[in-house]
């Protein structure tokens, strides 16, 4: 199948690589333009760029996905699909119409459930115990389209982003690669989305990742397992944001006020009451430095017992 593959960050790069492996003929790689990236905020490309550089495919990088010129030219190429992952612009219809068979979707979710920008994050905040991926065809609306293909993958007490986006992005790749085999042969089948049952995932920011610790324990872990490691949840301390990874609910029996260091040692590391239990956190990030293992930081220049964050 003649394939237009649209994709921006590395989550995309499983799909991309198993399509040209399965016989499929990859005509072109739309993805984001270089952008600045870094302390340094040097020009860098786009992970989805790199790759396609490297295997000599044909790349597209428009500012917006839109106009004559740029509807001629993906026309040019004569795709029979277009495979969107991650891309990071809302297709306009004109867009989605240009492949004989349609475009179609890898959504981190099982949809309807947290269409968005971030399901991934979502699903950890919000506590779920599974997520998935959703293989749809693309329509104008966010996420909405009918869903051809749906596999489920189960979430540990100790997942966090950077855990369950790689087995997503794989999961993904396999489902995506079943249902162009299923398109070719005819025997694709449809379903609509339940519209009444959608829940949403808007995009995160450093806001949205700002820790309440007037919650109970369970939800605070959460919390920081769905900001890990971009944009990574975090608290001031002593008026300076410190990055908490690595949490865990703690059965120490610790008392204190929320956000309130109530262990601190180089052994144990940090544990930091909440509204209900407490949280030992594996690691952290200081401003200024790197990641590193909670205790490390006690042993260091951490914090002390009595200590709070805000």
């Amino acid at each position: 199948m003649r394939v237009l593959f649209w994709g921006t960050p590395s989550f995309a790069l499983p799909t991309l690589a198993a399509l040209e492996g399965e016989g499929h003929h990859v005509v072109g790689v739309v993805t984001q333009p270089d952008r600045p990236k870094g302390r340094g905020r040097k020009t860098q490309p786009s992970p989805v760029r790199e790759f396609a550089d490297a295997e000599g495919y044909r790349v597209l990088t428009p500012e917006r996905p839109r106009g004559e010129a740029f509807l001629s030219e993906i026309g040019d190429l004569k795709p029979e699909a277009s495979v969107v992952v991650a891309y990071g612009h809302i297709l306009r219809r004109e867009v989605l119409d240009v492949p004989s068979l349609g475009s179609f979707n890898i959504h981190a979710s099982l949809l309807p459930q947290l269409r968005g920008a971030a399901p991934i994050n979502w699903a950890l905040v919000r506590g779920y115990d599974e997520t998935g991926v959703s293989i749809i065809r693309m329509v104008e609306a966010m996420d909405a389209g009918p869903i051809l293909a749906q596999e489920r993958l189960p979430i540990g007490p100790t997942d966090s982003v950077r855990t369950l986006s790689p087995r997503l992005a794989e999961l993904g790749a396999v489902a995506m690669l079943e249902t162009l085999t299923m398109l070719e042969a005819g025997t694709a089948e449809e379903e609509e989305q339940d519209h009444e049952e959608a829940t949403f995932a808007p995009k995160v920011d450093r806001e949205t990742a700002r820790i309440e610790w007037n919650q109970d324990a369970p939800a605070v872990c959460d919390h920081i397992r769905g900001m890990d490691d971009v944009p990574g949840a975090w608290s001031t301390l002593y008026g300076e944001p410190v990055k908490l990874f690595s949490p865990l609910v703690s059965d120490g029996g610790e008392v204190g006020e929320p956000g309130e260091v109530v262990v601190a040692d180089g052994k144990t590391g940090l544990v930091v009451a909440t509204r209900l239990g407490e949280v030992a956190m594996g690691e952290v990030q200081p401003p200024g430095k790197r990641r590193m293992a909670a205790s490390e930081w006690v042993r260091g220049r951490g914090p002390g017992v009595g200590d709070r964050f805000d």
